[in-house]
């Protein structure tokens, strides 16, 4: 599995969400943990159909921008936690957490709040946070 390397700090983000990312990138962070093109469509919160139209080299919407940055972010979180074990992390992503509600996080990146509720429990893994 490919490794997340970049960490976007939030004016960073809210710039290259503004330029617009490549669709390239898309492909590239799936892979980190395998998110197939129906997942990584609804994280984005658009239609796999016009992910699909995407040539690599076109730019993604500033809010699907935003959104690719927030979880390339998430998964890097995710990789300091899980001591950058690519195949624990990816598990983890589609693991019902009783403290996501009995859903996985992957189901829960189609919303802001999702983000940082998916967050909140890396945190709290990482400080040992139990309950």
């Amino acid at each position: 599995m490919a490794y997340a390397t970049a960490v976007y700090a939030p004016y960073l983000v809210i710039d290259k969400s503004r330029q617009g990312m490549p669709r390239a990138e898309v492909d590239k962070i799936a892979g980190i943990i395998g998110l197939t093109d129906k997942e990584m469509a609804r994280i984005l919160n658009m239609s796999e159909r016009n992910l699909h139209r995407l040539k690599p080299e076109d730019r993604l919407a500033r809010d699907a921008s935003e959104r690719l940055l927030l979880l390339t972010n998430l998964l890097r979180h995710g990789y300091d936690v899980f001591d950058n074990d690519g195949e624990t992390l990816a598990e983890w992503f589609r693991t019902p957490l009783r403290e996501l509600n009995d859903q996985s996080p992957v189901q829960l990146l189609d919303t802001a709040t999702g983000f940082g509720l998916v967050d909140d429990v890396l945190v709290r893994i990482e400080y040992g946070i139990v309950g």
